[in-house]
């Protein structure tokens, strides 16, 4: 969500775009740097990023539109994990994201279809030392480049946040991720793309995101 520029009255010293605080808390979280459910202090993060409360209070507002955040009592914190929230991200997903790759098949153009091939050859460089931040990271990376191919901007950018919302989840898995069974339905996903066999792709779809629920759970 964008925010607001601002600049520092009298001095017209630019300050770091909010944009960019928006994003680098949100990675934190992401990556768990800031742990679930950690309290999140004004002062200490107006000071981190060398700018006044005021700015980083609008950030904080931004990031709780997304729920990454949220109140608790007088102070933010970071948005807890829960069984509920990964069922409703999950519901949603498994309607949206099967139409965005039937899309990402029907309008892919080949200049795409090149790009989407050579990260699926970079799939195979992944190895049993592969940490799992790289891991998810890089199904992201595969994600998000099929669903700008859908040409939906709103629903690509829909899906892009509850999928890194998603991550979060895979992150605080306390267990090596197998990268081999992990990467196996989006390379189906961009076989199926590849093939324009939509029946696949709803397969492959729904399969991806029940075996990462069930991954995530530890009941596969």
């Amino acid at each position: 969500m964008p925010v607001k520029s601002f600049i520092t009255k009298g001095t017209m010293d630019l300050k770091p775009d909010p944009n960019e605080i928006f994003s680098a808390l949100r990675k934190k979280i992401i990556n768990l740097s800031l742990p679930p459910e950690s309290v999140l202090n004004l002062s200490d993060l107006a000071k981190e990023f060398n700018v006044s409360r005021t700015p980083i209070k609008e950030v904080l507002i931004c990031l709780q539109a997304e729920e990454w955040i949220m109140r608790h009592g007088s102070h933010f914190i970071v948005t807890p994990l829960s069984l509920e929230r990964i069922r409703e991200i999950t519901e949603i997903r498994m309607v949206l994201e099967i139409q965005a790759n039937i899309w990402a098949m029907e309008r892919i153009t080949p200049f795409e279809l090149d790009k989407l091939n050579m990260l699926r050859q970079k799939i195979s460089t992944f190895t049993e030392k592969s940490s799992n931040q790289s891991i998810v990271d890089f199904d992201f990376i595969i994600h998000q480049t099929i669903f700008k191919t859908a040409k939906n901007v709103q629903l690509a950018k829909l899906l892009e946040r509850l999928l890194s919302h998603y991550l979060r989840f895979w992150l605080s898995i306390p267990r090596q991720i197998e990268h081999t069974v992990f990467f196996k339905e989006a390379l189906e996903l961009i076989e199926a793309i590849n093939k324009k066999d939509g029946a696949l792709i709803k397969k492959c779809t729904t399969s991806h995101i029940k075996n990462s629920v069930a991954q995530i759970m530890g009941t596969r």
